[in-house]
């Protein structure tokens, strides 16, 4: 389930990210084989995910040992909904904040430098710089690695959101403009309700109600090993 929800994640935010990532997907240098130079960049975006996953996923099996995971769970939720409700110019006051601008510009000058080269493996680094970038629904799909609990389950999990990005972002680095502009702006109202859904999930899963998929058990591995101390 968590497999198929990362798939469907990236899918839909692959939309929204065209206006990120797309503009670096178009200006990739033609280095030949075409396919093959694209496939690497899409490669090296996915490796990002994948170990972001990974990352977050170590936090939320530490935050589920401490008997955490429900709250971050609810909280995460939470802040995905002020996310969507936030007008624009606070979101941009926030990410400023946070020094978000810094992070871009060291990313710009990384990318400067591998677009001078044509070989491969710039492909692949160009491609793994990518997924550094700043994004509403990467930090989406990290809440959700976290919420997971388990290291590998969350790797699969962003490996599969990094999977479900890759239609489009593929064709559009071939291509150019696979999307058509008048559909990318209609997927693009159902984003937010798309972000409410899965924050509700994510709520639904904290408040731990025992509905399978929706809302399972968690259980506290915390208390667990008090009790087998105890016995």
């Amino acid at each position: 389930m968590e497999l198929l929800t990362g798939f469907l994640v990236g899918l839909m935010g692959s939309f929204h990210c065209i206006g990120m990532c797309g503009p670096i997907a178009v200006a990739l240098p033609k280095s030949k084989p075409l396919i093959l130079s694209r496939l690497l960049y899409n490669t090296g975006r996915v490796f990002t995910y994948s170990l972001l996953g990974l990352l977050f996923g170590l936090l939320g099996s530490r935050l589920q040992m401490i008997g955490l995971q429900q709250a971050i769970s609810i909280s995460l939720g939470v802040l995905i909904v002020l996310s969507v409700v936030t007008p624009p110019s606070y979101r941009t006051k926030i990410t400023n904040s946070l020094g978000l601008y810094k992070v871009i510009g060291l990313l710009k000058v990384s990318f400067a430098k591998m677009f001078k080269m044509h070989s491969m493996a710039s492909m692949l680094i160009i491609g793994v710089l990518n997924g550094l970038l700043p994004c509403g629904f990467v930090y989406i799909g990290i809440t959700g690695a976290i919420t997971i609990g388990n290291p590998l389950e969350s790797m699969l999990f962003m490996t599969m959101f990094g999977a479900g990005t890759i239609p489009v972002m593929l064709g559009t680095s071939i291509i150019g403009g696979v999307i058509n502009m008048n559909i990318r702006q209609r997927l693009t109202r159902l984003l937010p309700a798309f972000s409410i859904i899965l924050a509700v999930i994510f709520i639904l899963r904290g408040l731990n109600l025992g509905i399978p998929y929706i809302s399972p058990k968690i259980e506290n591995k915390q208390v667990q090993s008090q009790e087998v101390i105890c016995h």
